[in-house]
Protein backbone atom coordinates (compact mmCIF):
# COMPACT_ATOMS: atom_id res chain seq x y z
CA UNK A 1 0.00 0.00 0.00
CA UNK A 2 1.14 3.08 -0.80
CA UNK A 3 2.34 5.65 1.98
CA UNK A 4 0.44 8.72 2.43
CA UNK A 5 1.79 11.63 3.97
CA UNK A 6 0.23 13.12 7.14
CA UNK A 7 -0.66 16.51 7.28
CA UNK A 8 2.23 17.62 9.37
CA UNK A 9 4.57 16.03 6.54
CA UNK A 10 5.39 19.68 4.91
CA UNK A 11 7.35 19.18 1.55
CA UNK A 12 11.03 20.61 1.92
CA UNK A 13 10.05 22.30 -1.54
CA UNK A 14 6.78 24.50 -0.53
CA UNK A 15 7.29 27.55 -0.65
CA UNK A 16 5.08 30.40 0.49
CA UNK A 17 5.75 33.57 -1.20
CA UNK A 18 9.54 32.40 -2.04
CA UNK A 19 10.20 31.39 1.57
CA UNK A 20 10.19 27.67 2.85
CA UNK A 21 8.11 27.22 6.42
CA UNK A 22 8.54 23.99 8.23
CA UNK A 23 5.73 23.05 10.01
CA UNK A 24 6.56 24.61 13.14
CA UNK A 25 6.81 27.67 11.19
CA UNK A 26 3.89 27.92 9.73
CA UNK A 27 2.37 28.54 13.24
CA UNK A 28 4.92 31.50 13.40
CA UNK A 29 3.98 32.93 9.72
CA UNK A 30 0.35 32.05 11.00
CA UNK A 31 0.48 34.51 13.68
CA UNK A 32 1.67 37.27 11.57
CA UNK A 33 -0.88 37.06 8.56
CA UNK A 34 -3.54 37.26 11.71
CA UNK A 35 -2.04 40.19 13.56
CA UNK A 36 -0.69 42.47 10.75
CA UNK A 37 -1.78 40.67 7.54
CA UNK A 38 -4.90 42.36 4.81
CA UNK A 39 -8.42 40.63 4.99
CA UNK A 40 -7.39 37.71 2.86
CA UNK A 41 -4.03 37.22 4.54
CA UNK A 42 -5.58 36.99 7.97
CA UNK A 43 -8.23 34.06 6.57
CA UNK A 44 -4.71 32.53 5.31
CA UNK A 45 -3.51 32.73 8.70
CA UNK A 46 -6.39 31.61 10.41
CA UNK A 47 -6.02 28.47 8.23
CA UNK A 48 -2.58 27.76 8.86
CA UNK A 49 -3.15 28.02 12.36
CA UNK A 50 -6.00 25.07 12.41
CA UNK A 51 -3.59 23.28 10.72
CA UNK A 52 -0.75 23.21 12.85
CA UNK A 53 -2.81 22.99 16.03
CA UNK A 54 -2.12 19.78 17.80
CA UNK A 55 -6.03 18.70 16.94
CA UNK A 56 -6.17 16.09 13.66
CA UNK A 57 -9.45 17.34 12.35
CA UNK A 58 -10.84 21.58 11.37
CA UNK A 59 -14.18 23.04 10.88
CA UNK A 60 -15.02 23.72 6.91
CA UNK A 61 -17.72 25.87 5.79
CA UNK A 62 -20.31 25.48 3.72
CA UNK A 63 -21.17 28.49 0.48
CA UNK A 64 -24.42 28.48 1.55
CA UNK A 65 -25.30 28.37 -2.04
CA UNK A 66 -28.56 25.71 -1.64
CA UNK A 67 -29.26 26.84 1.88
CA UNK A 68 -27.97 28.52 5.23
CA UNK A 69 -23.90 27.93 5.58
CA UNK A 70 -22.90 24.99 7.46
CA UNK A 71 -20.00 23.98 9.55
CA UNK A 72 -18.60 20.61 9.65
CA UNK A 73 -15.82 18.91 10.92
CA UNK A 74 -13.27 16.99 8.82
CA UNK A 75 -9.73 14.96 9.30
CA UNK A 76 -6.74 16.60 7.94
CA UNK A 77 -6.10 13.42 6.53
CA UNK A 78 -9.09 13.47 3.93
CA UNK A 79 -7.38 16.76 2.96
CA UNK A 80 -3.91 15.80 2.20
CA UNK A 81 -5.56 12.60 0.29
CA UNK A 82 -7.79 14.99 -1.85
CA UNK A 83 -4.59 17.11 -2.62
CA UNK A 84 -2.79 13.73 -3.51
CA UNK A 85 -5.24 12.70 -6.03
CA UNK A 86 -5.55 16.04 -7.83
CA UNK A 87 -1.77 16.15 -7.83
CA UNK A 88 -2.02 13.17 -9.83
CA UNK A 89 -4.56 13.80 -11.64
CA UNK A 90 -3.45 17.14 -13.11
CA UNK A 91 -0.07 16.20 -13.77
CA UNK A 92 1.50 18.27 -10.60
CA UNK A 93 5.12 18.34 -10.03
CA UNK A 94 7.31 19.23 -7.29
CA UNK A 95 8.82 22.47 -7.68
CA UNK A 96 5.69 23.59 -9.61
CA UNK A 97 4.85 26.87 -9.55
CA UNK A 98 1.30 27.92 -8.15
CA UNK A 99 -1.32 31.17 -7.76
CA UNK A 100 -3.13 31.38 -4.80
CA UNK A 101 -6.30 33.99 -5.77
CA UNK A 102 -9.12 32.52 -3.54
CA UNK A 103 -11.03 33.08 -0.71
CA UNK A 104 -9.68 31.10 2.20
CA UNK A 105 -12.30 31.28 4.25
CA UNK A 106 -13.84 28.33 2.14
CA UNK A 107 -12.80 24.85 1.14
CA UNK A 108 -11.16 25.77 -2.70
CA UNK A 109 -8.98 29.14 -0.92
CA UNK A 110 -7.74 25.73 1.99
CA UNK A 111 -7.20 23.51 -0.92
CA UNK A 112 -4.90 25.04 -2.93
CA UNK A 113 -2.48 25.48 0.32
CA UNK A 114 -2.92 21.99 1.22
CA UNK A 115 -2.20 20.69 -2.24
CA UNK A 116 1.06 23.26 -1.83
CA UNK A 117 2.59 22.47 1.05
CA UNK A 118 1.85 18.52 0.75
CA UNK A 119 3.00 18.16 -2.89
CA UNK A 120 5.99 20.91 -2.52
CA UNK A 121 4.53 23.59 -4.63
CA UNK A 122 5.98 27.18 -4.83
CA UNK A 123 2.91 29.61 -4.54
CA UNK A 124 2.50 32.54 -4.11
CA UNK A 125 -0.45 34.63 -2.45
CA UNK A 126 -2.53 37.72 -4.22
CA UNK A 127 -5.67 39.26 -3.01
CA UNK A 128 -9.05 37.41 -4.18
CA UNK A 129 -10.30 40.12 -6.39
CA UNK A 130 -11.07 40.61 -9.94
CA UNK A 131 -7.91 40.54 -12.30
CA UNK A 132 -6.27 38.81 -10.08
CA UNK A 133 -3.11 38.81 -12.76
CA UNK A 134 -2.56 42.26 -13.08
CA UNK A 135 0.11 43.01 -11.06
CA UNK A 136 2.32 40.55 -12.13
CA UNK A 137 3.96 39.15 -15.10
CA UNK A 138 5.25 36.03 -13.70
CA UNK A 139 3.91 32.61 -15.34
CA UNK A 140 2.72 29.91 -13.08
CA UNK A 141 1.63 26.22 -13.74
CA UNK A 142 -1.45 25.90 -11.59
CA UNK A 143 -4.01 28.04 -10.28
CA UNK A 144 -8.13 28.18 -9.13
CA UNK A 145 -10.18 30.80 -9.96
CA UNK A 146 -14.01 31.38 -10.11
CA UNK A 147 -15.99 32.38 -13.33
CA UNK A 148 -15.67 35.64 -12.54
CA UNK A 149 -11.96 36.28 -11.68
CA UNK A 150 -11.60 34.26 -15.30
CA UNK A 151 -14.11 36.46 -16.57
CA UNK A 152 -11.53 39.56 -15.10
CA UNK A 153 -8.16 37.81 -16.18
CA UNK A 154 -8.47 36.91 -19.92
CA UNK A 155 -6.16 39.24 -21.54
CA UNK A 156 -3.54 37.23 -19.46
CA UNK A 157 -4.67 34.01 -18.82
CA UNK A 158 -1.84 32.63 -20.81
CA UNK A 159 0.43 33.27 -17.88
CA UNK A 160 -1.14 30.17 -16.52
CA UNK A 161 -0.55 26.54 -17.84
CA UNK A 162 -3.05 24.90 -16.33
CA UNK A 163 -6.32 26.49 -14.12
CA UNK A 164 -9.44 24.94 -12.51
CA UNK A 165 -12.77 27.15 -12.51
CA UNK A 166 -14.91 26.27 -9.84
CA UNK A 167 -17.30 27.34 -7.30
CA UNK A 168 -20.14 29.09 -9.58
CA UNK A 169 -21.35 27.62 -13.13
CA UNK A 170 -19.35 28.76 -16.44
CA UNK A 171 -21.40 31.34 -18.07
CA UNK A 172 -21.81 30.23 -22.24
CA UNK A 173 -20.23 33.58 -23.45
CA UNK A 174 -17.11 33.07 -21.12
CA UNK A 175 -16.72 29.26 -22.05
CA UNK A 176 -16.63 30.60 -25.24
CA UNK A 177 -14.02 32.95 -24.36
CA UNK A 178 -11.96 30.13 -22.15
CA UNK A 179 -12.20 28.03 -25.53
CA UNK A 180 -9.72 29.94 -27.54
CA UNK A 181 -7.25 30.61 -25.02
CA UNK A 182 -3.90 28.33 -24.85
CA UNK A 183 -3.95 28.34 -21.18
CA UNK A 184 -5.57 24.13 -20.37
CA UNK A 185 -8.93 25.02 -18.36
CA UNK A 186 -10.62 22.47 -16.77
CA UNK A 187 -14.04 22.47 -14.83
CA UNK A 188 -14.32 21.07 -11.79
CA UNK A 189 -17.20 19.31 -9.82
CA UNK A 190 -17.44 19.34 -6.18
CA UNK A 191 -18.29 20.59 -2.73
CA UNK A 192 -17.23 20.97 1.03
CA UNK A 193 -18.81 18.11 1.75
CA UNK A 194 -16.16 15.97 -0.99
CA UNK A 195 -13.00 18.15 0.55
CA UNK A 196 -12.94 20.45 -3.00
CA UNK A 197 -13.45 18.80 -6.67
CA UNK A 198 -13.88 15.17 -7.02
CA UNK A 199 -14.32 15.14 -10.59
CA UNK A 200 -13.00 18.15 -13.51
CA UNK A 201 -13.57 18.23 -17.17
CA UNK A 202 -11.49 20.14 -19.83
CA UNK A 203 -12.82 23.26 -21.48
CA UNK A 204 -13.42 22.76 -24.98
CA UNK A 205 -16.18 22.65 -27.88
CA UNK A 206 -17.53 19.20 -26.84
CA UNK A 207 -19.73 18.63 -24.30
CA UNK A 208 -16.73 16.95 -22.35
CA UNK A 209 -18.55 15.20 -19.21
CA UNK A 210 -16.42 15.45 -16.13
CA UNK A 211 -14.29 12.62 -15.34
CA UNK A 212 -13.68 11.36 -11.53
CA UNK A 213 -9.88 11.69 -9.75
CA UNK A 214 -8.05 8.97 -8.14
CA UNK A 215 -9.82 6.80 -5.74
CA UNK A 216 -13.53 8.13 -6.35
CA UNK A 217 -16.39 5.93 -7.32
CA UNK A 218 -19.73 7.25 -8.62
CA UNK A 219 -22.91 5.49 -8.61
CA UNK A 220 -26.64 6.65 -9.19
CA UNK A 221 -29.97 6.27 -6.61
CA UNK A 222 -33.34 5.90 -7.29
CA UNK A 223 -33.82 9.43 -8.03
CA UNK A 224 -31.01 9.78 -10.19
CA UNK A 225 -28.51 11.74 -8.23
CA UNK A 226 -25.12 11.67 -7.88
CA UNK A 227 -23.43 8.98 -5.29
CA UNK A 228 -19.87 9.20 -4.31
CA UNK A 229 -17.68 6.59 -2.64
CA UNK A 230 -14.17 8.15 -1.60
CA UNK A 231 -12.99 5.95 1.43
CA UNK A 232 -9.73 8.28 1.18
CA UNK A 233 -12.02 11.24 1.93
CA UNK A 234 -14.82 10.43 3.66
CA UNK A 235 -16.21 6.99 5.87
CA UNK A 236 -19.42 7.31 4.19
CA UNK A 237 -21.02 7.47 1.10
CA UNK A 238 -21.86 10.74 -0.03
CA UNK A 239 -25.80 10.90 -1.48
CA UNK A 240 -26.14 13.84 -3.57
CA UNK A 241 -28.99 15.70 -4.73
CA UNK A 242 -27.12 16.53 -8.14
CA UNK A 243 -29.19 14.57 -11.26
CA UNK A 244 -26.56 13.27 -13.13
CA UNK A 245 -25.75 11.44 -16.68
CA UNK A 246 -23.59 8.49 -16.26
CA UNK A 247 -21.37 7.59 -19.31
CA UNK A 248 -19.09 5.57 -18.14
CA UNK A 249 -17.43 4.15 -14.72
CA UNK A 250 -16.34 6.49 -14.00
CA UNK A 251 -17.78 9.86 -15.54
CA UNK A 252 -20.71 11.75 -15.61
CA UNK A 253 -22.95 15.01 -17.33
CA UNK A 254 -24.40 17.11 -14.38
CA UNK A 255 -28.29 18.01 -15.27
CA UNK A 256 -28.98 20.53 -12.24
CA UNK A 257 -29.88 19.95 -8.48
CA UNK A 258 -33.39 18.04 -8.23
CA UNK A 259 -34.43 20.48 -5.47
CA UNK A 260 -34.31 23.36 -7.99
CA UNK A 261 -36.68 20.78 -10.16
CA UNK A 262 -39.46 22.41 -10.98
CA UNK A 263 -43.51 20.59 -11.09
CA UNK A 264 -45.56 22.83 -13.74
CA UNK A 265 -48.74 21.29 -14.22
CA UNK A 266 -47.51 17.57 -13.78
CA UNK A 267 -44.19 18.47 -16.06
CA UNK A 268 -40.99 18.38 -14.30
CA UNK A 269 -38.32 20.69 -15.68
CA UNK A 270 -34.75 21.44 -14.71
CA UNK A 271 -34.10 24.79 -14.50
CA UNK A 272 -30.06 24.77 -15.08
CA UNK A 273 -30.77 22.86 -18.05
CA UNK A 274 -33.71 26.07 -19.29
CA UNK A 275 -30.67 28.08 -17.97
CA UNK A 276 -28.12 26.63 -20.37
CA UNK A 277 -30.08 27.05 -22.88
CA UNK A 278 -30.65 30.61 -23.04
CA UNK A 279 -27.64 31.90 -21.69
CA UNK A 280 -26.12 31.58 -24.83
CA UNK A 281 -28.42 34.37 -26.12
CA UNK A 282 -28.43 36.57 -22.65
CA UNK A 283 -25.51 38.48 -21.84
CA UNK A 284 -26.44 39.43 -18.28
CA UNK A 285 -26.78 36.88 -15.40
CA UNK A 286 -30.08 35.04 -15.48
CA UNK A 287 -32.09 32.47 -13.24
CA UNK A 288 -34.94 30.40 -13.72
CA UNK A 289 -37.42 29.61 -10.62
CA UNK A 290 -40.83 28.97 -9.73
CA UNK A 291 -43.73 30.64 -8.25
CA UNK A 292 -46.98 29.66 -7.24
CA UNK A 293 -49.69 28.95 -9.33
CA UNK A 294 -53.44 28.16 -8.54
CA UNK A 295 -53.86 26.03 -11.83
CA UNK A 296 -50.34 24.95 -12.39
CA UNK A 297 -49.33 24.35 -9.16
CA UNK A 298 -46.14 26.18 -10.07
CA UNK A 299 -44.87 28.08 -12.53
CA UNK A 300 -41.49 28.82 -14.49
CA UNK A 301 -39.91 32.00 -14.40
CA UNK A 302 -37.19 33.93 -15.90
CA UNK A 303 -35.03 36.20 -13.74
CA UNK A 304 -32.71 38.62 -15.30
CA UNK A 305 -29.82 40.94 -13.52
CA UNK A 306 -30.45 44.54 -14.60
CA UNK A 307 -33.08 45.83 -17.71
CA UNK A 308 -32.95 43.62 -20.80
CA UNK A 309 -35.17 45.09 -23.94
CA UNK A 310 -35.73 42.19 -26.37
CA UNK A 311 -38.28 40.25 -28.39
CA UNK A 312 -38.50 37.07 -25.56
CA UNK A 313 -40.97 35.26 -28.17
CA UNK A 314 -38.02 35.09 -31.03
CA UNK A 315 -35.52 34.58 -28.25
CA UNK A 316 -36.99 31.57 -26.45
CA UNK A 317 -37.32 30.34 -30.46
CA UNK A 318 -34.01 30.91 -30.98
CA UNK A 319 -33.20 29.10 -27.41
CA UNK A 320 -35.28 26.30 -28.82
CA UNK A 321 -37.46 26.02 -25.63
CA UNK A 322 -40.60 23.49 -26.09
CA UNK A 323 -44.00 25.35 -25.41
CA UNK A 324 -43.89 23.61 -22.04
CA UNK A 325 -40.31 25.11 -20.55
CA UNK A 326 -41.13 28.78 -21.74
CA UNK A 327 -41.04 31.36 -18.84
CA UNK A 328 -44.42 32.46 -17.89
CA UNK A 329 -42.88 35.49 -16.27
CA UNK A 330 -40.19 37.64 -16.70
CA UNK A 331 -38.52 39.76 -14.32
CA UNK A 332 -36.17 41.79 -13.81
CA UNK A 333 -34.00 42.59 -10.82
CA UNK A 334 -31.26 45.39 -9.88
CA UNK A 335 -28.92 42.36 -8.40
CA UNK A 336 -28.56 38.96 -7.73
CA UNK A 337 -27.93 37.69 -4.24
CA UNK A 338 -24.40 35.96 -4.21
CA UNK A 339 -21.95 33.75 -2.36
CA UNK A 340 -18.90 35.69 -1.57
CA UNK A 341 -17.29 32.86 -4.12
CA UNK A 342 -19.93 34.74 -6.87
CA UNK A 343 -22.63 31.59 -7.18
CA UNK A 344 -26.14 33.07 -7.20
CA UNK A 345 -28.02 31.95 -4.57
CA UNK A 346 -31.53 31.29 -5.98
CA UNK A 347 -33.74 31.31 -2.87
CA UNK A 348 -32.42 34.48 -1.51
CA UNK A 349 -32.76 36.00 -5.17
CA UNK A 350 -36.03 34.85 -5.70
CA UNK A 351 -36.88 36.50 -2.12
CA UNK A 352 -35.50 39.67 -3.54
CA UNK A 353 -38.79 39.84 -6.26
CA UNK A 354 -41.38 42.38 -4.42
CA UNK A 355 -45.08 40.40 -5.67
Amino acid sequence: MMHRPSYKNIHNRFRLNGTHYSFEALTEIGYSFVKEGAPYEQAIGDFLLDWTHASDTLILKTSGSTGQPKLLRYHKQAMVNSALATGDFFHLQVGDKALHCLNADYIAGKMMLVRAMILGLEIDLVPPEGNVLQHTNKVYDFAAMVPLQVAHSLSQLPQIKTLIIGGAPIPKALHKEIVQQSTACFETYGMTETVSHIAARPINEDATPFHVLPGVSISQDERECLVIEAPHLSDQKIITNDLVHLVEQDAFHFRGRIDHVINSGGIKISPEEIEAKLSPFIVQPILIAALPDESLGEKMVLLVEGSLEVDWAALFSKAKLPHYSTPKEIHALAEFAYTPNGKIKREATLALLDL
